[in-house]
């Protein structure tokens, strides 16, 4: 066992690279260039929901209100006649100062936890391999595994999901190097 104490050096080195190495991703690469599409109507759908002053949060539509409504004719065929969405309203702006630092604070995280494992099972002068696969492992689980559910169940994108589950191997691949690296000798 290596206490979590011993483990501070890689784990914000390995924050801070990922933290510079998804700005890139994004923000350089042509990667995720075409994530989101622009709607050739996008104007005339903007205008037609102003008014109606959604307040910022995640809706279903159409949504049901109870298990009998669900299974209703009425409402299968608001289901037919479509469109069906999930939306997420957001504010106007993004704060983007705001969202990396808490971005940053995920990467912290999910470093925090693979030192966390990877710290119970592995002791001081553990091989860097094995350190590596632990690490690695708990991170990719980490930045990836839970984005999968989101096209499971709501129908995301599974071109989306797949680019950020590559993303998460190589923002993996990073945490798990610093760790193997630097793990305590």
């Amino acid at each position: 066992m290596t206490p979590l104490t011993a483990l501070w050096l890689p784990l914000i080195l390995s924050a801070g690279a990922v933290f510079v190495v998804s700005s890139l991703i994004h923000m350089v690469l042509p990667w995720h260039k075409d994530d989101y599409p622009k709607l050739d109507n996008q104007d005339q759908i903007m205008d037609s929901l102003r008014p109606l002053a959604i307040p910022r949060g995640d809706y279903l539509i159409p949504r049901a209100a109870s298990r009998q409504e669900y299974g209703s004719p009425e409402f299968a065929d608001k289901l037919k006649r479509g469109p069906v969405m999930l939306v997420t309203v957001i504010e106007g702006r993004f704060n983007m100062a705001r969202n990396m630092g808490l971005w940053f604070l995920y990467l912290l995280v999910v470093s925090l936890f693979a030192a966390y494992i990877g710290g119970r099972a592995l002791p001081p002068r553990a091989m860097y391999l094995r350190v590596f696969q632990m690490v690695g492992a708990t991170a990719f689980i980490g930045y990836s595994v839970a984005l999968w559910q989101m096209s499971i169940w709501y129908q995301r994108s599974w071109s989306l999901t797949l680019k950020a589950t590559v993303d998460g191997l190589i923002y993996a691949y990073l945490t798990a190097g610093f760790f193997g690296w630097l793990w305590p000798r």
